[in-house]
């Protein structure tokens, strides 16, 4: 039990190390530091309001607003899977000197593209009161870790899987990249999930990374949450975690070798 404790310990130190220093590489020599990770979602939403608001007059309301919700989770997700692609090949060195769980690497990332999905809601909130939309503090509070934890957990599988599959088929990172675009207009942010034809609605329930998305965005602009999509987000997670975890245990003793 002793020993056990030990290894947890270990692991969550591990894991906290780890993350402060992807933070402290994120921000070195950065005169404006986490702005910049505001600046990617907030100027995608500038673009996609001109072209779909102004242009094609899409008719849902404070659509500004509609996008930075459904953009800034979009984000953490879509940057942690891309970042994470490198995360064995860029270690390569602690890999080969050191000997510590080679899983920690990925969810380093992941919780660091988290602190900063975090340190935007406020700007998320912000624009809830410009709008003059009611807070669901209660709702926020409850939901935000609970949201946050799914989160990890999908994005956790996914990143495992295809950070192992990288390093022996470095074609996966191309495979990722498009797979990531096409996730995106799969993915209810640039329009509501009502929009969408019936007969197209398997989309929603194939795409891992679309419910979580809509959640997001349902629980800032209207502080409610659908149970069933929490239920298949949380399914979702499961079912990553599992299949990262069997690529990766399978593939992890070839890692040195191939580094």
């Amino acid at each position: 039990m002793i020993n056990l404790n030990k290894k947890i310990q270990y692991f969550f130190d591990l894991v906290l190390i780890l993350t402060r220093k992807e933070i402290k590489v994120r921000y070195k020599n950065s005169f404006l530091g986490y702005l910049w990770s505001l600046a990617n979602p907030l100027c995608f939403a500038m673009i996609y309001y001109i072209a779909f608001k102004v242009f094609m007059r899409v008719n849902i309301e404070n659509y500004t607003l509609f996008l930075i919700c459904g953009l800034f989770s979009w984000q953490w997700m879509a940057n942690s899977i891309t970042h994470n692609l490198f995360s064995y090949v860029n270690n390569a060195q602690i890999i080969k000197k050191i000997n510590f769980p080679r899983s920690v690497l990925p969810l380093s990332s992941i919780l660091m593209e988290g602190f900063n999905f975090i340190i935007s809601i406020p700007v998320i909130l912000s624009f809830l009161y410009f709008y003059n939309i009611e807070f669901h503090s209660f709702s926020y509070i409850v939901w935000i870790p609970i949201l946050s934890l799914i989160q990890i957990f999908i994005t956790y599988g996914l990143s495992l899987a295809l950070a192992t599959l990288n390093l022996f088929f470095r074609d996966v990172e191309r495979f990722v990249q498009l797979g990531l675009m096409m996730l995106f207009y799969a993915t209810p942010i640039l329009y509501n999930e009502a929009m969408i034809p019936v007969k197209y609605q398997w989309i929603i329930d194939i795409n891992p990374l679309a419910k979580i998305a809509v959640s997001w965005r349902n629980l800032f602009l209207h502080g409610t949450i659908d149970f069933s999509y929490i239920i298949s987000s949380l399914i979702t997670g499961f079912v990553c975690m599992c299949i990262g975890c069997l690529i990766f245990n399978k593939l992890k003793y070839r890692f040195a070798e191939v580094l």
